[in-house]
């Protein structure tokens, strides 16, 4: 497997967003973003997003085969199994690096049991998402799960603002991609999904009126949500794949308003221009 194989069937364009989620994750449960635990969190939650992506396509390899055949395996350019051996043993390396942190901390094996939770969240994601309605629900969980993972390595009582994020986060996860499911969202009987992209609209207007500084983040969100949507309306050719990975990339705006609202500015900052490396590398590795 070459490493354009290799980074394709990780998705990895979308990692810088899952890094946000973990900068957020650690300013939101009170750790100090700065520390030597920093560096094994970021790749604690990368291993878990490619390994997940991984077994993605290891679990929809026979789909793949029908629909999408010039996937890595049913391309033939890797083996099943050595893609489905890669992912699991990426997840336990997740597992492993947060249960060092823990032991290493104070909160023992908290974080293992965290990331225990999100692994088994993936792959039951992977296994059962294709035909079942509830997939989106169960992508958001996963993300919702890196917060609450990498915020056990910090503290055991987390902390509202965190799990408000986290729920926030999988509403946001659930919008898009109901959303980018819907055939025509001009009929009214399909705006549905835009409840759920209002709740971090919402969530991201109430953090920039209780901390001003966040409002420029959050106007950028905002912009981004607004042009997605407009490209989800019109569904030209090739609109609903660049909104979705669009929507993707706004995670870590997102985010941005998360870290801004904890008058974390400078890593807010650092969002946004992840964001900008998300966007940049989806033009050379799909993130779908």
């Amino acid at each position: 497997m070459n490493w354009q194989i290799a980074l394709s069937l990780g998705r990895v364009s979308n990692v810088p967003t899952v890094w946000t989620n973990t900068l957020a994750a650690i300013v939101l449960a009170g750790g100090e973003a700065t520390a030597w635990s920093t560096l094994a969190l970021l790749l604690a939650t990368s291993l878990a997003y490619v390994g997940g992506m991984y077994l993605n396509d290891a679990f929809d390899a026979d789909i793949d085969a029908r629909e999408r055949p010039e996937r890595p395996i049913p391309s033939g350019a890797v083996s099943h199994g050595t893609v489905f051996g890669a992912g699991f043993a990426m997840l336990a390396g997740c597992v492993v690096i947060l249960a060092l942190i823990g032991l290493s901390g104070m909160t023992a094996l908290w974080p293992a049991l965290g990331g225990l939770a999100l692994s088994a969240a993936i792959v039951f994601y992977d296994w059962f998402h294709k035909g079942n309605p509830l997939s989106p629900a169960f992508m958001g969980l996963c993300r919702a799960l890196v917060y609450v993972a990498v915020g056990l390595a910090f503290t055991t009582a987390l902390p509202w603002p965190l799990v408000a994020a986290a729920i926030v986060m999988l509403c946001y996860i659930v919008g898009l991609t109901y959303a980018a499911k819907q055939e025509s969202l001009g009929r009214v009987e399909n705006l549905w999904p835009l409840a759920f992209l209002a709740v971090p609209w919402v969530y991201g207007l109430w953090l920039s009126t209780a901390m001003p500084v966040a409002t420029v983040f959050f106007f950028l969100f905002s912009v981004l949500i607004g042009w997605a949507l407009r490209l989800l309306l019109r569904r030209g050719k090739g609109d609903v794949p660049t909104a979705v990975v669009t929507l993707i990339a706004g995670v870590a705006l997102l985010d941005a308003i998360y870290l801004a609202g904890e008058g974390a500015t400078g890593w807010a900052v650092v969002a946004v221009v992840l964001f900008a490396v998300t966007r940049a590398a989806q033009r050379y590795i799909p993130g779908t």
